[in-house]
């Protein structure tokens, strides 16, 4: 009896969960555990083309035998159970219109896929065609200080010479002329206003002069005669009033700016307190006196006053803005640096100007770098950072002030194919799917 009624029991279970799975339907293997087809096309291609060979393939003849080569990568790359068809496209561009026309397919199934299936795209470039990055270009001129007749300070293991073929690198691609001043003659002619160079470009209004002299700035022999005062403190003033007048951005690259005026003539027998000849110590005095000059609409008359403005701050860290360039334009110093020479930020209310571009973020009221636009024209790029100097700090302060776009999407085709770019489309079904 009992025996029966086990059995009973077993029948109506297995009948119970017949009718269920009637029912319900029955699941497929893809079902249970499904295969993803468009990440599997994706890496498919990318594995064939480890080797660049889906690239070269793409662009030859159909009737090249490295297509039949390219059939037997992807069917072994494959598992036996899944079809495939792959197409390529030229990509046809008409001044604002893109257009896609089949150039060739290969397939593993002359009947069609089987049942749903999924694509990748895969974008390739011609191996004879150059990836191209365009710098627009900031239309003005910039100066750079190579005054051989000069001597730098706080620009330990370098020279103002070397300096300005560093920033000649860095910046020149990304200006519409670049002219080296190359002595102090030159240079007071460009303050006088004059072309120095016979550039078809050059302008002498609205451009950039950066002074890779480090603490010390050259200067002619005509204003060491003419402004001696404060010891050539006047001469930093009257510097001030050309950066105002000619609507110049002036950039300090390290230091205390104006802190010595150097040339090895005039001032040959003159010293700087440590062993440099050629130079003269002007002290605090010289920035002072550089931003009443670039202020002379308020302080119309040259003034001494040797109070120390800058302060030491030490640790100064990147800006957003900074970080954001640093790695927009490839420049790459490090992002925190020592400021021992900080412009306190009460200077933009003493001498009616406005601190933008900032490289660093502010710290304790001061700028370790940054650019201070004056109200009316002309502006100071004060970098108050400890020896030794970064050049990079320099580029990186001029290129976020002016902000040219690099343009990254541009091909040069270098043979007279129909092409530079296909887009192939591979598209994969499982045998057997529903």
């Amino acid at each position: 009896m009992m025996r029966t009624i086990e059995v009973s029991i077993v029948i109506v279970i297995l009948t119970t969960a017949f009718i269920a799975s009637t029912f319900f339907g029955t699941f497929s293997p893809q079902d249970i555990s499904p295969l993803n087809l468009r990440q599997l096309a994706l890496t498919t291609l990318q594995i064939v083309d480890s080797d660049k060979s889906l690239s070269e393939t793409a662009f030859k003849a159909p009737q090249d035998s490295a297509w039949t080569e390219l059939q037997i990568a992807l069917t072994a790359s494959l598992p036996p159970n899944i079809d495939y068809n792959l197409t390529v496209y030229d990509i046809v561009r008409n001044q604002d219109t893109i257009t896609y026309r089949r150039f060739h397919s290969i397939t593993s199934s002359a009947s069609g896929l089987a049942g749903s299936s999924k694509a990748a795209t895969y974008l390739v470039t011609t191996t004879n065609s150059t990836f191209a990055t365009i710098k627009q270009k900031i239309h003005k001129t910039l100066y750079v200080l190579n005054c051989s007749d000069a001597n730098g300070w706080w620009i330990t293991g370098y020279t103002g010479q070397s300096l300005a073929a560093d920033v000649i690198d860095l910046l020149s691609p990304y200006f519409n002329t670049t002219v080296t001043v190359q002595n102090t003659a030159d240079l007071e002619n460009l303050l006088d206003g004059n072309e120095i160079s016979g550039l078809p470009f050059e302008s002498v209004s609205n451009a950039v002069v950066i002074n890779t002299f480090g603490e010390s700035v050259p200067i002619p022999s005509t204003y060491a005669d003419q402004y001696p005062r404060g010891s050539y403190a006047e001469y930093c003033y009257e510097l001030g009033k050309r950066v105002n007048q000619h609507d110049w951005i002036w950039v300090s690259i390290v230091g205390y700016p104006f802190y010595y005026v150097s040339n090895t003539a005039e001032l040959a027998d003159s010293h700087n307190s440590w062993g440099i000849y050629g130079m003269k110590d002007v002290g605090p005095a010289g920035l002072n006196s550089f931003l009443r000059g670039l202020d002379v609409e308020h302080y119309p008359s040259y003034g001494y006053d040797d109070s120390y403005i800058t302060q030491d701050v030490n640790l100064v860290y990147f800006s957003d803005e900074a970080y954001y360039y640093s790695n927009y334009y490839g420049i790459y110093p490090a992002h925190y640096q020592t400021a021992t020479r900080a412009l306190p930020s009460s200077i933009q209310a003493t001498y009616h100007t406005t601190a933008v571009s900032e490289v660093f973020n502010l710290k304790g009221g001061c700028y370790g770098a940054a650019t201070f636009e004056h109200e009316g024209t002309g502006a100071l790029t004060a970098i108050g950072l400890t020896r030794t100097p970064d050049i990079r700090v320099t580029a990186l302060a001029t290129l976020i002030h002016h902000k040219p776009v690099l343009y990254k999407t541009e091909f040069t085709q270098m043979t007279g194919e129909r092409s530079t770019q296909r887009l192939l489309v591979l598209q994969l079904s499982q045998q057997g799917g529903g």
